[in-house]
């Protein structure tokens, strides 16, 4: 070690006279570039020593694929910083046993995390992916209001109770039962008092972000974000890696040249439709279809969605070959009947005359981990065939 020591000093030395003797007028400078060499060579990055936090040495970061959202980094000792740079909210994982002092704009979560009350849906079933049900312990929905069987069965065997909607949480029930952590999603930001009742009681939590992922497997990856949280990075990644071939699969096929419309109409007669921005287009993109509003692709605003007036809609989605209702937001749409009493207009509809109307199943948006099956009915329903479908049903 002290032979070590003396090479660097002498070469350090020797440097510094070089630069001296040359007229360098920041030897400096070079010295720096020298000892991170050094550190380099001897194992110790310049990139770990920027992220070393709060006095935890960092150790590797997770590498996301399609997830632009979020970032993890692992610490030594079992730390890990979860980042969601939407809102720019950091969360520092705290192993079991220790205690940590962390500066004001980082959110401390303690091992083990139990007793999670769960609002956003979309992480419903990341949770059951990654067998980590038994985290959760109060639900923003009720029992038949989940599309998840594992999470329905729970609530109805009493594993998870109901514990009030986002907006009115039953705070005695939540901080009696020993709530480790509240799980949101940007819902909530309609509701600020419950933040600030939520830190009052000393309630962490959490905002999901992952409907703001542009592509559909951004999306999915966010059960890496979930695995981090509990500890179970491998199971997440496995699922993740399976999801991910699915879809590759799919995207080997031809382009189908359909053009595609998915929308909604609002209860004051608007029509939403998605960005091209929005992980939906994406989904039909992959499909082989292509997106009408592809044009939509304004990023002045975080919203994913834009409302338009039904004589907007016209002109664009008149001569689509394929509407797709999304029921899954606007769940009185069986027939097309039921859609013209919407907007009788749509008769007129190029989709509509050849049969070619479609709408969700309300669970669409629960099932997070199933992505590639969606993407797999849009491809179907491109190519006209509607057997054996999961998440798609023709309108009649």
């Amino acid at each position: 070690m002290l032979k070590k020591l003396s090479i660097i000093l002498l070469s350090g030395i020797i440097t510094l006279g070089l630069a001296f003797f040359f007229g360098c007028d920041s030897p400096s400078s070079d010295f720096t570039d020298f000892v991170a060499i050094e550190n380099a060579a001897s194992g110790e990055s310049e990139e770990a020593s920027d992220k070393d936090i709060f006095g935890l040495k960092y150790s590797h970061s997770l590498d996301t694929e399609y997830a632009k959202v979020f970032t993890v980094d692992y610490y030594e000792e079992g730390y890990v910083l979860l980042t969601v740079k939407e809102d720019d909210s950091k969360y520092l994982i705290v192993p079991e046993g220790k205690d940590i002092e962390v500066t004001d704009d980082v959110t401390i979560i303690k091992r083990p995390i139990e007793n999670i009350y769960l609002v956003s849906s979309s992480s419903m079933d990341m949770f059951v992916g990654i067998s980590a049900l038994d985290t959760i312990k109060f639900s923003g929905r009720q029992a038949d209001d989940w599309y998840i069987k594992e999470a329905a069965d729970a609530m109805n065997e009493g594993r998870i109770v109901y514990a009030g909607k986002y907006s009115k949480p039953d705070y005695e029930l939540i901080v009696s039962g020993g709530c480790d952590l509240a799980i949101e999603n940007t819902m909530i930001y309609h509701s600020p008092d419950v933040l600030d009742q939520f830190k009052v009681f000393g309630i962490p939590y959490i905002i999901d972000y992952s409907s703001y992922e542009e592509h559909p497997l951004g999306r999915v990856e966010w059960i890496k974000f979930y695995g981090a949280l509990l500890g179970k990075d491998e199971e997440a990644k496995a699922i993740f890696d399976e999801e991910k071939a699915l879809v590759d699969k799919i995207k080997e096929g031809d382009e189908t040249g359909k053009s595609v419309a998915f929308f909604y109409i609002t209860s004051n007669n608007l029509v939403q439709v998605k960005k091209s921005s929005d992980y939906i287009p994406k989904m039909i993109d992959i499909a082989g279809g292509e997106y009408v509003f592809d044009y939509l692709d304004d990023d002045s605003s975080a919203k994913t969605t834009v409302n338009m007036q039904i004589e907007e809609f016209y002109k664009a989605a008149k001569d689509a070959d394929i509407l797709i209702y999304n029921s899954s937001i606007d769940t009185s749409v069986n027939s097309l009947d039921d859609l013209y009493a919407k907007c009788d207009l749509l008769k007129d509809f190029k989709a509509v005359k050849e049969g070619n109307v479609w709408c969700t199943s309300q669970d669409m948006y629960q099932q997070s981990l199933s992505t590639a099956f969606m993407i797999e009915d849009f491809n179907k329903v491109f190519n006209d065939k509607d057997e054996g479908l999961n998440y798609l049903y023709r309108l009649k």
